[in-house]
């Protein structure tokens, strides 16, 4: 998926920029938002390839989000990321159409990996 578009949401700026710094090293275009009701916005106006969501955010969170984004744009590939990895959140990811799930924290390779394998047609969950 290098050389594609990325959205990056989470509520905490060190994630979003962490993200953006390890995405962009390796060849992503990556847009930054910390909430999902300016995310969606964004997918509006801007079209993107991936989004990584987190998942506890305040206002709406990752799953309302996921929920929105498969009703509007089913084909965008979501990955879930969350400091609360747990199988049921896992699993409710999964149920609601998720392409990943990553745990925070997680490695720069892991993020990659996940972004990579994202964009093949298989779902992929990183490590509980």
């Amino acid at each position: 998926m290098r050389n594609k578009k990325v959205l990056v949401i989470d509520d905490e700026f060190i994630v979003r920029v962490s993200c953006q710094r390890v995405l962009e090293t390796d060849g992503y275009t990556v847009v930054l938002s910390s909430n999902a009701i300016d995310g969606l916005k964004l997918i509006e106006d801007e079209g993107f390839d991936l989004v990584i969501t987190d998942l506890i955010m305040p206002g709406m969170d990752g799953f309302e989000l996921l929920k929105l984004v498969r009703d509007r744009w089913p084909s965008l590939k979501v990955v879930v990321m969350t400091g609360y990895g747990t199988t049921e959140a896992a699993d409710k990811s999964l149920e609601l159409g998720a392409d990943g799930f990553i745990k925070k924290p997680f490695l720069p390779e892991e993020l990659l990996s996940i972004a990579g394998k994202a964009g093949n047609d298989y779902d992929y969950y990183g490590e509980l």
